[in-house]
């Protein structure tokens, strides 16, 4: 039987994850990733160093598509299909629209999970949009691919093996841009600075000369 002590303890150590992780998943989404991808936390999925295994299981599930925006990301982000059915083993294809309606490039980096979170180590991406930062010109709009399995080694967790409906979320947060995107932004906006300038003076010039 625990003592009182020990149980205060574990519950303050929990309690402290709590704020810890949510800070990280806002302010470090790099970080926040690489926690989950090493701990499983939160249903994340696992990145597969090889491809998917030839043996090809008769039970199908189905994996239903998700996506949000963080706060401050002004992109539009959405699945471009609601679900598809599938054998475990069996390679999924699936994409994932992103548009920038502002007049300025922007980057982002997509977070992602699985539910149920007892599935999320056996949800494998060959192949992810993801992986990278995505950075978007002005009114671009791209689809950008996700491929993955489900491990059929799923059958044999007690805790995963009657799940027959998972869902893959992404959540797309604003980063900030690379040096070279973030140079020819400024330049651009010290050429807009400029016409204006320029067209100013310009329109006040009749003026002067009266």
């Amino acid at each position: 039987m625990a003592r009182p002590g020990s149980n205060r303890r574990i519950g303050l150590a929990l309690f402290a994850v709590v704020p810890v992780m949510t800070a990280l998943s806002f302010a470090a989404v790099p970080a926040y990733s690489w926690f989950c991808r090493v701990t499983g936390f939160g249903g994340t999925t696992g990145v597969s160093v090889a491809a998917p295994p030839a043996e090809k299981l008769g039970r199908l599930v189905t994996v239903s598509f998700d996506a949000s925006t963080a706060p401050g990301m002004s992109w539009e982000f959405r699945p471009m299909q609601r679900s598809m059915t599938l054998r475990l083993g069996e390679t999924g294809l699936a994409f994932y629209e992103a548009y920038n309606p502002t007049d300025r490039p922007l980057a982002g980096q997509a977070g992602f999970n699985v539910v149920p979170f007892s599935v999320g180590s056996y949800f494998e991406k060959i192949a992810c949009f993801c992986f990278e930062m995505q950075v978007l010109q002005p009114g671009e709009r791209v689809e950008m691919p996700v491929s993955f399995f489900v491990d059929p080694s799923m059958v044999d967790d007690r805790e995963a093996r009657d799940v027959n409906d998972i869902t893959l979320s992404y959540t797309m947060y604003p980063a900030d841009l690379p040096e070279a995107d973030a140079a020819s932004e400024q330049a651009g906006n010290d050429a807009d600075d400029d016409a204006r300038f320029a067209a100013a003076q310009a329109a006040r010039r009749p003026t002067i000369e009266q």
